[in-house]
């Protein structure tokens, strides 16, 4: 586990890094959103009030583990991982905390209009991108890229991939036999830790990537792979379809595709995504 503070408006949010998850401290969330001079007893309070009011229990979001407090030992205490720490913010009577409910709302609506039409998550991702400060060129092909694997993990669901874990071998195969790298030796290659691997590859490596994986979704559909077993065997083929047009490029052109570049580097204030991998 790793332990971290989250910085607000100059205040300190404490968390830790749990299985991939950061989960963030309840009582300096309240303190932060309240101005509590108590937030302990705020949130005993606030607790109690939701369960009155709604029959909510908001402590079946919590969890306890150890965190270092300001007199250097650690002790018990509740955290939530960021879905539910929005539920709890819900329930702040605050000024402080109307921003974050407003801004949950918006999202809300925005998620039935994406149901609605699913062309607008498209266009919503191609600003996001956009605001990035991602060229148009590689905005194209990273979407192009997300459609392709959509359409991959679709035929892999109705072949047998049963767990995330079977997504993430069958993953790992293409990324070997393209790129030589399983995905985590990638990110280390590129100095990610949670980031997104895909949002830090160059244009050729989106290319390739996409070639791999759509190499594969032909291989898997045109052999009728069935099972996990021929799963994972298609995967080896459609990434080395991949693996040996990146060789015989690179032998040449005189030039390695794998890159080490990383846009966190040239972009400071990149924000961090989820891997997709």
């Amino acid at each position: 586990m790793e332990t971290k503070l989250a910085i607000f408006k100059g205040k300190e949010i404490r968390k830790i890094l749990e299985n991939n998850e950061w989960l963030f401290s309840v009582v300096d969330i309240i303190e932060v959103l309240t101005d509590s001079g108590k937030p302990r007893d705020y949130w005993y309070r606030l607790k109690k009030r939701e369960k009155e009011s709604s029959g909510v229990e908001l402590s079946t979001f919590c969890r306890q583990l150890k965190l270092e407090s300001a007199d250097g030992k650690k002790y018990n205490t509740e955290v939530v991982n960021t879905e539910n720490a929005f539920r709890i913010i819900q329930s702040i009577p605050s000024p402080k905390a109307e921003p974050f409910k407003r801004w949950l709302a918006k999202v809300g609506y925005e998620r039935v209009q994406e149901i609605e039409d699913p062309e607008l998550a498209t266009k919503r991702t191609r600003a996001i991108y956009k605001a990035k400060g991602y060229s148009d060129d590689w905005i194209e092909k990273r979407m192009r890229g997300i459609a392709i694997r959509e359409e991959l993990t679709d035929e892999w669901k109705n072949r047998g991939a049963k767990e995330p874990r079977d997504y993430s071998i069958l993953t790992a195969e293409i990324s070997k036999a393209t790129f030589g790298l399983t995905p985590s030796q990638y990110k280390e290659l590129k100095g990610l830790n949670r980031e997104n691997l895909r949002d830090h590859m160059t244009d050729l490596e989106l290319i390739f990537n996409m070639l791999g994986e759509a190499s594969t979704k032909e291989i898997t559909r045109n052999k009728d792979a069935q099972g996990f077993p021929n799963l994972k065997k298609a995967a080896k083929e459609g990434g080395s379809v991949a693996g040996n047009a990146r060789k015989e490029l690179e032998q040449k052109s005189n030039r390695k595709v794998v890159s080490k570049q990383n846009y966190l580097k040239n972009n400071p204030n990149q924000l961090e995504t989820e891997s997709e991998y």
